[in-house]
């Protein structure tokens, strides 16, 4: 198992259409952003231009959560409104558009696999997936097995578990929970 924690003040920054989006994680670590050959990828961005068209990826899953504020978007020509903290999913390739600023966190999974969820808890977990993604929401203590880890707001913590162990999570505050099998 390791365990890998990257704080939201180390993510760096690039510039999309919309605004700024800082990337926490690439998988697997060899995979480039603008060749689309990734797994997984983990941001959260600024939405500063109203409207902002969301970048398409083709072939893509995309979990997306507002972190600030609530969330105008249109998804194909369907106008939808989601709250903060309520998880948004789509296909990467549909047209978005979206009519609000904010904070989002965003996690684009390859359509090449199949299980793979987010919800949000601050309950007991108990896992064996082989990666699990932990996105703080405000400073949070988690606890992994017995070992604790201080997060800050928007910090994330990776598990991969490829030998697929029984991991026991416990939260002080409520996080994004994110699990995913190859």
């Amino acid at each position: 198992m390791n365990i890998l924690l990257l704080p939201k003040k180390d993510s760096k920054a690039s510039i999309w259409s919309g605004g700024l989006t800082y990337e926490y994680m690439i998988y697997p670590k060899t995979a480039n952003y603008t060749d689309r050959d990734f797994t997984l990828r983990i941001s959260s961005a600024t939405i500063e231009e109203v409207p902002s068209v969301f970048t398409k990826f083709k072939g893509y899953h995309r979990y997306l959560v507002m972190l600030d504020n609530s969330l105008h978007i249109e998804v194909n020509k369907e106008k939808k409104v989601y709250e903060k903290y309520e998880i948004i999913e789509f296909n990467s390739d549909d047209d978005v558009i979206s009519y609000t600023k904010g904070i989002d966190f965003n996690w684009m999974v390859s359509e090449k696999i199949r299980h793979h969820k987010l919800k949000i808890t601050n309950s007991t977990e108990n896992s064996n997936a082989q990666i699990i993604l932990l996105f703080s929401l405000d400073t949070t203590v988690i606890r992994i097995n017995n070992e604790s880890y201080d997060l800050e707001p928007h910090d994330l913590l990776v598990i991969e578990n490829p030998q697929k162990k029984n991991i026991i999570l416990n939260f002080s505050n409520e996080c994004l929970y994110g699990i995913l099998d190859f």
